[in-house]
């Protein structure tokens, strides 16, 4: 019983991955499942599809490895956050689609929250903002919209839960209903704090306690599988929402370090210890990984929505480059970016901004502008968004960011993570095993039975591939993020400014 079983269901694909004892990878199965978008604004998943597709992945990559379910010591999760499923307690079937973490259908009843004066409360409890990202409040609609799902509810017949209390469930043939601290604290409905679901949240957002699962450290043995799943029980011993899943995969298991993860978005998680830091800069305060019989442990986070999206329309809507990896050769055609200055707020800008209204811009266009220029200037302006994480992050903690642990897919590019270091002024780590959510899951299930002895143990496995230092000379630096400030202030309120249609 030598390997770890890695479930990462995220918003697009459920994939499973074995990991060794030495942390390396043994084998991998990806299935991707439906995107369904009912209305605009609206995004749903099937749950017995995310359940199908965890569970054959699972097996396929048993299969792939050569190993049954005796080789495996326990099964490590790590979920997409936020999304959230209500079932029937005895048949196990879900009353409606998953609301993915995406959807937007109840920003009415946020702003009725904070129209009632109610913000104060949640961020003090939750170290959240009011927002239709978090689940409390999808929880309520389905309770709301839902035929007798409310009346259900209070009887005590249906149970809610994200994606992890889901496959919990499922794992265990309907035994088991529980979560983890990283996956409750994302709900708006505990209070990170005490750790515990709270009255006063459960009573604003309309939540019945009778609904919710019982909360969990990450790391600790929560159940045993059933063994219609793999053929015999496997325990089920670490649960983690996917980001800070990823911050422990990175090993940022300490106060002051951080990991960033560079995908369609960004997601920067900074460990402050066990005492929760409220920002001031517009991060959000949360819990990280919990290993059992120790402390709580917290971090800042910062959302960035568009990183990599950037450089996918550069390639789909510039038609610029042919596949996203020949930005870095396009970019590095040209010395600078010669004045251009590319704001990639497709969606709005997200921490430490939250301005829906921003819009993506290039400025700076003369006639000697080409097309490398403006594939620099959107790896420049992806590197410069970190740095604004990162120096509200360091203004919260009262602490300097010493080096910043990378992954994702956009962590691959060279000159990416070169401008990174550069415009930071601080180095930049990539690590040999770029999958750390699903390290994170595995790592969290390994110490819980046993296969590793600590935390310090696993911190040895952390390999760098490649260390970014920065090089850019000072006064470069501070033109380069002088120029990105003044951009970035332009794109500021754009759609909210837009005359209406005629």
């Amino acid at each position: 019983m030598s390997h770890i079983l890695a479930l990462d269901q995220g918003t697009s694909s459920s994939r499973a991955i074995i990991f060794d004892a030495d942390g390396g990878i043994v084998a991998a199965a990806q299935r991707p499942f439906e995107q369904i978008f009912p209305r605009p604004g609206w995004v749903e998943h099937d749950p017995r599809q995310i359940w199908e597709t965890q569970l054959g992945t699972a097996r396929e990559a048993l299969a792939q490895a050569g190993l049954g379910a005796g080789d495996i010591a326990a099964i490590g999760i790590a979920n997409q956050r936020e999304t959230v499923v209500i079932w029937d307690r005895q048949t196990g079937e879900p009353i409606h689609n998953a609301i993915v973490w995406q959807d937007r259908r109840t920003a009415d009843i946020i702003a009725r929250l904070r129209s009632d004066g109610h913000e104060a409360t949640v961020r003090e409890k939750t170290g959240l903002i009011l927002d239709p990202y978090f689940s409390g409040a999808k929880i309520s609609w389905l309770l709301d919209h839902v035929p007798e799902a409310r009346s259900r509810a209070e009887r005590g017949q249906l149970a809610a839960g994200t994606i992890d209390s889901w496959l919990l469930y499922r794992l265990t043939n309907g035994t088991v209903h529980l979560t983890d601290l990283t996956n409750a604290s994302r709900t708006q409905l505990m209070d990170i704090h005490t750790g515990r679901w709270d009255e006063t949240l459960l009573e604003l957002f309309g939540v019945p306690r009778s609904l919710l699962a019982g909360i969990r450290p990450s790391s600790a043995v929560l159940a045993q599988t059933d063994s219609t799943c793999f053929g015999r029980p496997i325990p089920v011993a670490g649960v983690a929402g996917d980001q800070q899943a990823a911050l422990f995969g990175q090993m940022c298991t300490r106060p002051g370090m951080a990991k960033n993860t560079y995908g369609t978005g960004c997601f920067l998680l900074l460990h402050t210890g066990q005492q929760p830091v409220s920002s001031t800069c517009g991060l959000l305060t949360t819990t990280a990984c919990q290993v059992e019989s120790e402390s709580k442990q917290y971090a800042l986070e910062g959302s960035i929505f568009t990183t990599g999206a950037a450089i996918q329309w550069l390639r789909d809507g510039l038609g610029i480059i042919a596949t996203a990896p020949e930005v870095n050769e396009l970019a590095a055609s040209v010395p600078d970016n010669g004045g251009v200055s590319v704001v990639p707020a497709f969606a709005g800008l997200g921490a430490p901004h939250w301005d829906p209204a921003a819009r993506g811009a290039i400025l700076g266009l003369t006639g000697g502008s080409s097309a490398a220029h403006i594939a620099r200037a959107t790896l420049e302006g992806i590197a410069c968004q970190v740095v604004d994480v990162l120096e509200a992050m360091q203004k919260d903690a009262g602490q300097p960011i010493k080096e910043l642990r990378v992954d994702g897919g956009a962590a691959a590019s060279d000159l990416l993570m070169q401008l990174q270091a550069d415009l930071m002024g601080t180095p930049v780590l990539r690590p040999t095993v770029t999958e750390t959510t699903a390290a994170g899951a595995a790592y969290l299930a390994g110490l819980a039975v046993g296969m590793w002895k600590d935390v310090e143990e696993i911190h040895g496995q952390w390999q760098l591939e490649k260390r970014f230092e920065p090089a850019m000379p000072q006064q470069q630096r501070s033109d380069l993020l002088g120029q990105w400030r003044r951009a970035l202030e332009r794109s500021r309120g754009w759609a909210g400014d837009a005359a209406p249609p005629t």
